[in-house]
């Protein structure tokens, strides 16, 4: 009888469980859908509304034959960013990163530190509360030291253009992704190896790449160590 009321108090747990995440990603998906329409209207109301007021409108087949030679990289990069990003952030921390923007430098490792922290997977139900907490948080005090930026920019000029503090600032970024991959790295060094390798070769062979191609060899990086992991975990080798 104890047996039996165990079990029948686990399930019913469970289905409580599956019932709130249900109602929860719901919330996430109306929510996210909302914000995201929401924000879309905003960004392309200003250019629309400065048009409008000050009777600027643009050179439509300039504009046209501009969208047509850079539109189409934009589209590719946004498919692949999609599938890329969400199963690390969940639903939820990817609603908010494309809001909030800056992905690839400060929205991804703040979430992919939190749920290591945790130890859970963005595609849980705990690491879809996780990351979205990160990511809001990680929103704040972005926005936060911005807005002090903005306040101390005069004042601290002769500070921040000292040229002794030239080398910190071009290391900032290799600083938190280097942080960041130690410890990914360490979790299996056999999947590293190959992303590693295709970036080192295409920065070094093609010098144009560079910091401002980081949305773009992010995502081929991710496809090309998935695509080489898959047949290592064919071979065995994994």
């Amino acid at each position: 009888m104890d047996e039996n009321k165990t079990v029948e108090t686990t399930v019913a747990a469970d289905s409580h469980t599956t019932e709130g995440g249900a109602a929860y990603m719901n919330s996430i998906h109306k929510w996210g859908r909302i914000w995201n329409f929401s924000m879309v209207a905003v960004l392309f109301s200003f250019p629309i509304i400065v048009a409008i007021v000050f009777g600027a409108m643009p050179d439509w087949k300039g504009l046209g034959m501009g969208l047509l030679a850079t539109a189409p990289m934009y589209w590719a990069v946004g498919v692949v960013e999609t599938f890329t990003y969400i199963p690390m952030l969940g639903a939820g921390g990817s609603y908010l990163s494309f809001v909030t923007g800056n992905i690839s430098n400060l929205k991804l490792p703040c979430a992919l530190g939190a749920l290591d922290q945790a130890g859970v997977k963005g595609s849980s139900e705990e690491g879809e509360v996780i990351s979205t907490i990160a990511i809001a948080v990680s929103s704040i005090v972005t926005t936060v030291i911005i807005i002090l930026g903005v306040i101390l920019l005069v004042p601290l000029t002769p500070l921040l253009e000292n040229p002794v503090l030239d080398p910190a600032f071009e290391q900032i970024l290799p600083a938190l992704f280097g942080g960041l991959g130690v410890v990914f790295v360490s979790r299996n060094w056999k999947i590293a190896i190959a992303p590693i390798v295709l970036m080192l070769v295409l920065f070094i062979a093609i010098p144009a790449l560079n910091a401002g191609t980081v949305g773009i060899m992010v995502p081929v990086s991710v496809i090309f160590t998935m695509v080489v992991s898959r047949v290592m975990y064919k071979k065995g080798l994994l």
